[in-house]
């Protein structure tokens, strides 16, 4: 127990330093939220549903709820259930068995309905495709309204994603 305590006495702090506060960012979250609240005059609210991903996505979808990003603070909230989303975020291949529970996902959602295909699995399959154990992207189950790329995609793109899924409904 003394020389592990010893070596951390020598050693010293190894992290790195928190990051400056950027104001960019508070003015842009406040433009976010605005451009929310015009569009939908409250909330965005997301369910999110992984239909087989390998989980990459969804650590990024969590990112975004961390400090750093915090999409509470610009208006945007995730919910368990899908009668209360406005829009539907879908990650991975559709697993054949998850085809019925994400239609009946996108179907218990009320009107209009705003979906999302998260990464390169949602758009087209990724590396899966369509085989005997997946249908392929999110597309050939629900209609896709924006396609965010990559595997995974960074947390910004994500958002902006969502954004642009937001700027499509009619306020």
């Amino acid at each position: 127990m003394i020389p592990i305590l010893l070596k951390i006495l020598r050693t010293g702090v190894v992290t790195e330093k928190a990051p400056a506060a950027r104001e960019e960012w508070r003015t842009r979250a406040a433009e976010i939220d605005a451009q929310i609240l015009r569009l939908l005059g409250r909330a965005l609210v997301i369910r999110e549903v992984d239909a087989g991903s390998c989980n990459a996505c969804e650590l990024e979808v969590n990112a975004l709820a961390n400090p750093y990003y915090n999409i509470e603070g610009m208006g945007i909230k995730l919910t368990a259930s899908p009668r209360h989303a406005d829009l539907l975020l879908v990650t991975g291949p559709v697993a054949k068995n998850m085809e019925e529970p994400l239609r009946a996902a996108y179907e218990a959602m009320p009107a209009p309905k705003l979906v999302v295909a998260l990464g390169d699995c949602a758009k087209d399959g990724g590396i899966f495709g369509a085989s005997y154990a997946t249908c392929g992207g999110a597309s050939k189950v629900l209609p896709v309204d924006v396609t965010v790329p990559g595997c995974p995609p960074p947390p910004l793109a994500i958002l902006e994603g969502i954004l642009a899924a937001v700027a499509l409904r009619k306020p």
